[in-house]
């Protein structure tokens, strides 16, 4: 095993960069590559500085892919990762069998560099699976997707108890919000309407009425910002989310959980299904009133945004915890008070 002292320095010091700021050297250039690169560099909290990437042909360094560009080739590696003072090493190869540079990556981790597979770092800092880009493999052989009964049960429980004692406190809200709606335009107060929920079962969700009677008198279509269908009234529930609260009923019969992926309709689900790779897996898990995904991006309004409203969904049907569920149930409470993605 090669040992350059200038290599031990960094792996000591954690990233050789002030506030433990760690420079990434990326191995690879197609498309996993690059997302990740635009990743990290958008990161907020500036952690990481990406020096460059490396492919196996010479003719091609000093091309930009993004910001930075190619810096060297797969056979200079080890002096590469010594020049730019390198912390972190991301695997982004489509094909490692012929071409990984093995040894050396082993030397790297005997050091303390870190050496990631790219697919995990980009899930870890995006905060979902670029499911464009997976193998099927990579999701079999992946971490995750784990359903211990113990943390099903204390997740069912919690739902049943928290559904329970908010429908019991929010009577009298819905009694109030019953006469408003009411008065603001003709039809009932609340609407049933059939969605797609765990194992692509379907059943009724019930919401608080927010738009015109006739809003779907044409057909059913994404609903969009400042939608002309929906009511005075309709405008300030959506705002508030209050909309919503009725489904506490489906998370007591069971049909829904506090948190998981939004349930769609059987009409966008099969047409979802047919565009977006794995669309199933979130019916894994029971659909949720709110999910990683509301916290994460805006309203998916599109087919287009459904396709990467997946990406979060599939990141909790990964990574679905307890701590991960109070998390997102934390962070609904700023999105509400905050009134973000609200249409």
């Amino acid at each position: 095993m090669r040992t350059i002292p200038a290599l031990q320095q960094v792996a000591a010091t954690g990233s050789g960069l002030p506030l433990f700021r760690k420079r990434v050297l990326i191995i690879g250039t197609g498309p996993l590559a690059r997302e990740l690169c635009q990743v990290l560099v958008s990161k907020r909290n500036h952690v990481f500085q990406v020096v460059g990437f490396l492919d196996r042909d010479p003719a091609r360094i000093g091309e930009r892919l993004v910001n930075p560009g190619i810096i060297g080739t797969l056979d200079r590696l080890f002096e590469i990762v010594e020049r730019y003072a390198v912390g972190v090493v991301a695997v982004c190869l489509e094909d490692r069998r012929t071409i990984l540079p093995v040894q050396t990556l082993l030397d790297f981790k005997a050091l303390g560099l870190e050496v990631v597979d790219g697919h995990q770092m980009y899930e870890r800092e995006a905060g979902r699976l670029s499911i464009d880009l997976l193998k099927p493999s990579t999701l079999v052989f992946s971490d995750g997707f784990g359903r211990r009964p113990l943390m099903r049960m204390i997740k069912r429980l919690m739902d049943i108890v928290a559904a329970a004692a908010g429908l019991a406190v929010l009577a009298p809200l819905f009694a109030l919000v019953a006469v408003l709606i009411k008065y603001d335009s003709p039809g009932p107060v609340f609407y049933r309407q059939v969605r797609v929920g765990l194992r692509g079962e379907p059943y009724k969700i019930h919401k608080l009425r927010s738009m015109r009677q006739d809003a779907e008198l044409h057909g059913a279509r994404w609903a969009v910002r400042d939608d002309p269908r929906i009511t005075r009234i309709g405008r300030w529930l959506r705002r508030w989310r209050i909309d919503e609260l009725p489904q506490l009923i489906s998370v007591l019969k069971g049909d829904m959980s506090l948190v998981g992926p939004r349930p769609e309709r059987p009409m966008f689900v099969q047409e979802l299904r047919e565009r977006i790779p794995y669309y199933d897996l979130r019916h894994t898990v029971r659909p949720g009133i709110t999910g990683w995904a509301q916290i994460r991006f805006r309203y998916a309004a599109s087919a287009e945004d459904s396709h990467l409203k997946l990406q979060y969904d599939l990141y909790y049907v990964k990574n679905v915890s307890l701590l991960l569920d109070l998390r997102i149930l934390a962070e609904t409470i700023r999105v509400v008070l905050l009134s973000e993605g609200a249409r």
